[in-house]
């Protein structure tokens, strides 16, 4: 922690209320010389509401005690894997901020919004030519949403071809992100799981073994979640077809191959993007997000409504596709990340774009090279833009878990990585340095784990106690999430 001082020092203890002094005014704001009206009834007024009273000066430097506790990737390296919480250019937040994008209307008339609308088609053409599926809808909100959308459009495909009664399953990774089958679940299909083979991709025994009449689909992540290309998956998209069901991409991990491979070239027919991770939006803190869906011209039909289109008088407007699932939210999706998301594309170019891939994967595999050894490596191959270790062999050998390792590396200034994920890695350390990392960067990271993984021989009570420098240190998380406390309480008051 940077900063010294009673708002810096003091900060996990005394909160704002604790802090002020009865009169005390962050504003002054003038009396009030018109007719006064009454309270509410007695019944409507709680007692226990009392508000923090602040001089300004007071209030700025809490605040800013407050930013100096939080991290995020302005602060250093977080290798949060799967989720890509790399550097964002501030010159596309620029660009997303300017008064006729920030402050367009979304039921504004076609004709008063063509720089939006533009900008919505141009990325989705660039987006189709990365993808090499072409035709796109903005409208679901973020991946898992963009997910639901995919599966709907496969339902109501199957649905039309009469089908759709006998094909009622989904067969999904073992490896995969939760969401792929909490979304087929909800669009009403069974989910059979695949397990991952030996070398880390799909088991194709099981795969041939599963597929007949009533698959509707497969859901595969691609890089998957272990970090490892799923080798041939063009065999496989081949077994799908052939069996009469239909390929779903997750790109969430898009940034591992933009501009180097293209789902559509593989056999995919529907695939979401995660624009808010791969495309230049700060990602985390619940949003916002955007989770285009990208499909073949057999599906194009079927996506949500509205999608962006060019007239013949030259216009961009929102159309209906001819068989549409329907909307997925109230307008069309999170316009500043879109421009986000398009400037971020422009900028690059392709050749940028490559770049950024190569880099991703390339950064992941020092990672790797660097910690081998250090950490057990369950699928001990190349990987792309993240890779997965495991601590067992601490637990095993010294009774420290992966969490104990995650909340130590806390006290050599580092956020964690995604720990427990996937499933199929016991004790998993989830790494993901992404692609806006220098190599300093990473090499500060891996010496971090190597030292905690040195401390977890030589002191292993250190690891379980940890972290030491945090305002607050472990809490009970089950009882936090059963039992949550929402706002302040007199007697949870500091004395």
């Amino acid at each position: 922690m940077s900063g010294s001082g009673p708002g810096v020092a003091d900060f996990g203890a005394r909160l704002s209320f604790d802090r002020g002094e009865p009169g005390r005014r962050a504003v002054d704001v003038p009396s009030w010389a018109g007719e006064e009206a009454p309270l509410p009834d007695d019944r409507l007024l709680r007692d226990s509401v009392r508000l923090p009273e602040l001089s300004q000066g007071g209030l700025v430097r809490y605040y800013t005690a407050l930013s100096v506790r939080n991290f995020g990737i302005d602060s250093g390296t977080y290798p949060l894997g799967s989720c890509t919480m790399k550097y964002n250019p501030k010159v596309n937040d620029t660009m997303a901020s300017l008064f006729g994008f920030a402050r367009a209307h979304p039921q504004a008339l076609a004709e008063d919004v063509q720089g939006t609308l533009r900008i919505q088609l141009e990325l989705g053409r660039g987006l189709g030519e990365l993808t090499g599926l072409p035709n796109v809808s903005f409208s679901p909100a973020a991946g898992a949403h963009g997910e639901l959308a995919g599966v709907l459009m496969v339902a109501s495909a199957l649905d039309d071809r009469g089908e759709l009664e006998t094909r009622r399953r989904i067969l999904v990774p073992d490896s995969a992100h939760g969401t792929n089958p909490a979304t087929a679940t909800m669009a009403g299909f069974k989910v059979a799981q695949i397990p991952t083979g030996a070398d880390g991709s799909l088991d194709r025994a099981t795969i041939e073994r599963e597929l007949d009449e009533t698959v509707a689909a497969v859901m595969v992540t691609a890089p998957n979640t272990l970090g490892l290309w799923e080798r041939g998956i063009e065999e496989v998209a081949g077994l799908i077809h052939d069996a009469g069901g239909y390929l779903y991409g997750d790109g969430a991990n898009f940034n591992a191959i933009m501009g180097r491979v293209r789902f559509g070239d593989l056999g995919f027919d529907v695939v979401h993007l995660n624009l808010h991770k791969s495309f230049s939006t700060p990602h985390g803190g619940g949003g916002p997000g955007a989770g285009p869906v990208l499909c073949s011209e057999e599906l194009a039909p079927y996506l949500p409504t509205p999608v962006v289109e060019e007239s013949d008088d030259g216009l961009v407007r929102l159309v209906a596709p001819e068989r549409s699932i329907g909307r997925l939210q109230q307008f069309q999706g999170n316009a500043a990340v879109l421009v986000r998301a398009y400037a971020y594309m422009r900028a690059l170019g392709l050749d940028g774009l490559r770049a950024a891939s190569g880099q991703a994967v390339l950064n992941a595999n020092y990672v790797r090279a660097l910690l081998h050894g250090h950490y057990d490596l369950p699928y001990d191959r190349p990987v792309l833009h993240e890779v997965v270790f495991s601590g067992s062999r601490q637990r095993r050998e010294l009774g420290v878990r992966t969490y104990d390792i995650a909340k130590r590396l806390i006290d050599h200034g580092f956020h964690p990585p995604t720990v427990y994920f996937p499933l199929i890695v016991e004790e998993a350390l989830m790494i993901e340095p992404t692609e806006s990392e220098p190599p300093e960067a990473i090499e500060a990271l891996v010496d971090a784990l190597i030292a905690v993984a040195e401390e977890a021989e030589g002191d292993p009570a250190t690891l379980h106690h940890a972290p030491w420098t945090a305002p607050i240190g472990r809490l009970d998380e089950a009882t936090a999430a059963r039992r949550p406390v929402l706002r302040w309480q007199e007697d949870s008051a500091s004395p």
